[in-house]
């Protein structure tokens, strides 16, 4: 039986709106609370959200709910995703909740679960959680309700952690770096990091005010920032999403760089370092034909998984690999982070522009992208992929594709979306096979 409320990444929607309530984020936190109220202790959340207006309303339902079940609460305010992770494991919480729609607009908003060691929730904790929600759970009583606290320091834990990732010594004085926060959760402790490590920085999205996340900036609208990169003579440009789990690149000359070129340069570092683990780079269907080539000339597979960073890291630690992502620009990094880190991840870049004293155009293009086409499909209900004619018309394009390129075709796991995506070195043939599919399954929606 498939999920009520949670999907790939945790619960999202609409804030106030049919499913996303206060009445639900309260259930939440009181049916977590509960099936993580396991042993003696005095039991911990630990809560932080991104910048969005609705993260207020649904921070105290949360701590409602979970003090309700004798959970203790700490709330720290906007943090990254990332951030919520780690000191969810650094100061031994039961359980970490992250408030956040990620890349999405002000008006969505989202709950992100972590366990005790930083990780996703499993699939069992997040069914065993929906039963929960539905069963009226015992609360606390007396002395058993839980207290709730805010910290001030979880923003300086977070930045020492992450300039712990860049190479001892090294420094990023001299190089100019545009940098854009998306109006998000790493607002603060992004500049910070760079300025300590002695970047020249130029910033745009750093002035939230709970509407403006993710609007026309950061990872999902990088053009401002190229063209800022260009106009001031900038030597890299770094956009995060509204809660900084992603990253996009520009280079020096203004041309956005994804996820995959941003796996190829780490890759190659950690080769030539020796830190490349597991002999592979996990990566999820929809990243580029060129990249498994590449990876292939480094000898290195790319294990690709369903779209999700949460099944990139199951596959990176069923294999003991430190490196995967997704072309979107998640990036994870295992020996510093439970999940994807835009920020860690952007100094990884940047210490390979320090050491090698070469432009980031040149560090940035380590192979040449198949031509790739997605296309997103609205559809107004039903399961279109389950049409016979979708069937049939998918079934023809793979067997005339064959070896010489790749069609994915799956549903959005947020939005009632087809996404449709075809790769060959042929362009032509990849623009009239994706037209195919996204016919077939309009005529099917």
């Amino acid at each position: 039986m498939g999920k009520r409320y949670f999907g790939t990444d945790g619960i999202r929607g609409l804030a106030n709106g049919e499913q996303l309530t206060p009445e639900l984020a309260l259930k939440v936190g009181q049916a977590a609370g509960t099936h993580f109220l396991k042993g003696s202790h005095r039991h911990r959340v630990l809560i932080g959200k991104d910048t969005r207006l609705s993260g207020y309303m649904l921070e105290q339902a949360l701590t409602a709910g979970f003090t309700s079940v004798g959970m203790d609460v700490v709330q720290v305010g906007p943090l990254p995703t990332p951030a919520i992770a780690m000191l969810t494991r650094e100061m031994r919480a039961d359980l970490g909740v992250m408030i956040s729609a990620s890349h999405n607009p002000y008006y969505d908003n989202g709950i992100k679960l972590f366990g005790p060691d930083g990780y996703k929730l499993s699939d069992a904790d997040e069914a065993a959680i929906e039963a929960l929600i539905a069963a009226d759970v015992p609360r606390a009583r007396d002395a058993s309700v839980g207290r709730a606290r805010r910290i001030d320091d979880a923003r300086g834990r977070y930045i020492h952690a992450v300039k712990a990732s860049f190479p001892d010594g090294a420094r990023l004085d001299g190089l100019k770096v545009a940098l854009d926060c998306a109006h998000g959760a790493a607002y603060r402790v992004a500049p910070e990091a760079l300025w300590e490590l002695g970047a020249d920085l130029v910033t745009l999205g750093v002035e939230p005010n709970g509407l403006n996340i993710n609007d026309q900036c950061g990872s999902t609208h990088p053009e401002k920032l190229a063209a800022t990169v260009v106009a001031s003579g900038a030597q890299i440009g770094i956009a995060l999403d509204g809660d900084a789990d992603r990253l996009i690149l520009v280079d020096e000359q203004g041309r956005i760089v994804d996820g995959d070129q941003i796996l190829a340069l780490i890759a190659c570092s950690f080769v030539r370092s020796g830190r490349l683990k597991g002999g592979a780079v996990v990566a999820t269907v929809m990243s580029n034909l060129g990249l498994e080539r590449y990876c292939a000339s480094l000898g290195l597979a790319l294990a690709r998984t369903p779209v999700g960073d949460r099944h990139v890291l199951a596959e990176m630690r069923a294999r003991g690999c430190n490196l995967g992502g997704e072309q979107s620009g998640h990036v994870i990094l295992a020996d510093h982070a439970t999940t994807g880190d835009g920020l860690v991840a952007a100094l990884q870049v940047l210490a390979v522009l320090v050491a090698g004293n070469r432009p980031a155009s040149e560090v940035l293009n380590l192979f040449t992208p198949v031509p790739q086409l997605l296309r997103n499909v609205r559809f107004a209900g039903g399961k279109p992929l389950e049409d016979p004619r979708v069937k049939a018309t998918i079934a023809h394009v793979e067997a005339e594709l064959g070896s010489r390129g790749r069609l994915v075709v799956r549903p959005s796991g947020t939005e009632p979306l087809i996404r449709v995506m075809a790769e060959a070195d042929d362009e032509a043939l990849v623009a009239r096979v994706v037209e195919d599919v996204c016919e077939a399954v309009r005529a099917a929606a």
